[in-house]
């Protein structure tokens, strides 16, 4: 099994652990990001889906190309979808509790 499998049987857990074995074992959150840190650590908080879309979806010679923004997007979709599936379930929770 190669890496791209271990990364998508990891990312059906969890993108975090994903995003963190693509750290780990390639090069590309490094490279995708310019050598900038910040972005890949606030994004592994904050959009996990949309940092990990990035990093798979980045191209060495012309960044991100094409089919390469959907996948962006649909990572973006999935990350807003989570956080808005969160705060509903939080309103339902505190509702039910009063």
């Amino acid at each position: 099994m190669g890496c791209g499998c271990l990364i998508a049987l990891a990312a059906s857990a969890s993108p975090r652990l994903a995003l963190f074995l693509v750290w780990l074992f390639t090069d590309r959150i490094p490279a995708a990001f310019d050598g900038n840190w910040l972005f890949p650590i606030l994004g592994f908080f904050l959009l996990p889906w949309t940092t990990l879309a990035w990093a798979v979806a980045w191209a060495p010679l012309g960044g991100i190309q094409g089919f390469g923004w959907v996948l962006v997007v649909f990572g973006f979709l999935v990350d807003i979808s989570t956080h808005a599936g969160a705060a509903q379930s939080r309103r339902m929770q505190a509702s039910g509790a009063s």
